[in-house]
Parts: C-alpha cells; structure tokens; sequence
C-alpha cells in the first residue's frame, strides 16, 4: 500500500473523511439528532471529493485518430477553504444537544476542519428510574491541518480514438483494502471534437470538443473497533455518483499546447451507517440501533477550466487547474500513441 503512491492518495481522500473521530457517539442523543449532525460534518468533504475526483477527464480539444491511444497517471487535488472546514450549528434544531460553554449558535468544525479548543456538548436522555440524566461528549475534529489544505484523488486513465473525431476514455482504480478502508472507482467519458466534422478543419488554428464524463466511487469504513458505543460490525459505506459536462477549446501546435474549457458538474454522495449500536440509557436500559440512518450531499456547479500540455514523442506531461465550488488543480504523465 504505502509503496504505490496512487492508491494511497485515494484511500487518503476516503479514510480522511471518516476516521477522524467517529460520530458515532451522538447516537446516545437520538438517531435524528446524530443523523442532523453527520449531514452537516460530512457534506463539505463528500463535495470536495466529487469535485477533486472530476478533473483532468482531458488535456487537449483534439481528439484521437482512428488507433489511437493514450494511458494516462492523474493526480488531483481540490482546495479546502476556511468557509469548509467549519459549519454553524444551532442546537435549537436538535432535540437533546445543547452546549456545555457558549451561545446555542456556534461555528464547529466540519470533517475538513478542527475545534481548537475542543468543543463540548451536553447529550439528555431519559432513564426509566432517575428521570432526566446528561452526559458530555467531545464532538469530532476533522483533518484540520493534517490535511494540508488539499483533498487528494487520483487514478489511471486511457483514451482511444475511434475517427471522426470521436474518442473514448476510462477510468480505474481497482479495489484498495486495509483493515478498515476499503475503495474502488471507475468511470467512463466521450468526447466530440465539433471542429473534424466542418470543412477544411486542418487549417483551423484552434479544435472545438464536447466532453461528457460520469465518475463513480464506493468507499466503506469499518469503526467497529474505534466506536464510543458497543455494537457490531459498525461501518460507513459511501457511494458518489457525479457527471461533468464541458466544452473545451485548445491550440493545436506539435510540441506545447494550451486548452481550456467551460462546463457544469453534477453530483450526488450517498452515506449509510450501518451495523448495531447499542446504546445505554441509564444503569437498566440497553437500546440497539439496527442501521441508523443515512445523509446525503449533492453539488451543481459551474466549472472552469484552464490547462497546458507538452508533447515529446510518446511521453505527454499535463497540468491544469479548475475553477468551481472547490478549486481543484490537477498533474497528469501520459504515454500515448498518434
């Protein structure tokens, strides 16, 4: 694992996001409330992966001859902003979460951020014999500053011409496993060079293309064994879904290029918790919680695109940088034929 330098910036984007400190704990105050938080913790890291695992899909408006091809090694980065690594929470909109110290409306740190100072909460409960009880737990940090200010992806890429100014590409990053992470992507797109289809397009200075891309991540975390609350095979599974569509335009010079693009990003992440949770309200009272709930988070956006790529003979050296709801600035080393 730690000797292969992709899989490990993958797995880093998903063990990142959910191993920081699990939010598990919550559930002591109730699914609804436990769930309300984890929405709001998570999304600012399942948007920055959707965004970040979405670039360099092209590196060029020209696209490839009939044979020709193109494998490519990506690797991503997405911005993190000050505005991503905290979120407002208000504990009047949950039912048994309030504040040790403060206001009930405090900045709290996302998956992307971290309390410091530590920020304490008051969870209530109900015990059949003794009435109301409280009992104070930390609430998670996220990366904070481990992660750099950047979210990571990466994966290996192949393209192939197929005339007529139709080419087709692929995604793949076969299933990485540790103990508790486990990942797998893949993905597929098509581009339409618009400029082969008029007259004369060998005399145009500049190619025109189309590029539609769908993206497709599965991601599992098991926390069995780190969780504050006893249970079984206590897990998080993820499922990231996203489409990008973009035109593109570039120069068609024979050693350095540049291109550029305008398009939208579309996206939906799914996160289930699942497994049992058992929970004690009190010395008596022992509730288990089967599969307790899931969040989601989407992105739609308009996203920009600027880029340079140098060619010598079968070796390709790209690099680009994308302007959206995340920023994402992208490196790519291609070996390709034609």
């Amino acid at each position: 694992m730690k000797k292969i330098v992709l899989f490990t910036l993958m797995s880093v984007a998903i063990s990142t996001l959910y191993s920081q400190n699990d939010i598990d704990v919550l559930l002591a105050a109730g699914v609804e409330d436990a769930e309300r938080f984890a929405n709001d913790y998570l999304a600012p890291g399942t948007n920055g992966l959707m965004h970040s695992m979405n670039a360099n899909w092209f590196n060029s408006a020209k696209t490839k001859p009939l044979g020709g091809f193109e494998i490519s090694i990506i690797a991503n980065a997405s911005l993190i902003k000050d505005d991503d690594k905290v979120f407002t929470m208000n504990t009047a909109d949950y039912n048994n979460v309030q504040f040790v110290q403060g206001p009930s409306v405090q900045s709290v740190a996302s998956v992307l951020g971290e309390n410091d100072p530590a920020i304490l909460v008051e969870l209530e409960y109900d015990d059949p014999i003794f009435g109301s009880q409280t009992e104070q737990i930390e609430l998670p940090q996220g990366i904070g500053d481990a992660s750099a200010n950047l979210l990571p992806t990466a994966t290996l890429q192949g393209a192939v011409g197929l005339g007529s100014g139709i080419e087709i590409k692929a995604r793949y990053l076969p299933e990485i496993e540790t103990d508790e992470v486990s990942l797998q992507m893949y993905g597929a797109g098509l581009q339409l060079e618009f400029t082969k289809w008029l007259p004369a397009d060998k005399i145009w200075p500049i190619a025109l293309s189309g590029v539609v891309a769908y993206n497709h991540i599965n991601g599992r975390y098991d926390f069995t064994q780190s969780s504050g609350i006893e249970g079984e095979n206590q897990r998080m599974e993820n499922e990231v879904n996203t489409w990008l569509f973009q035109l593109v335009a570039s120069t068609k010079m024979p050693v350095i290029n540049f291109y550029g693009g305008l398009g939208y990003i579309t996206g939906k992440s799914e996160t289930d918790v699942l497994g049992v949770y058992r929970v004690t309200d009190g010395i008596l009272t022992t509730e288990d919680i089967v599969d307790p709930f899931s969040v989601q988070s989407e992105i739609g956006s308009v996203r920009g695109t600027l880029g340079t790529k140098l060619k010598l003979g079968f070796f390709r050296l790209n690099a680009e940088y994308n302007l959206s709801e995340f920023d994402t600035f992208s490196v790519g080393v291609n070996f390709g034929f034609r």
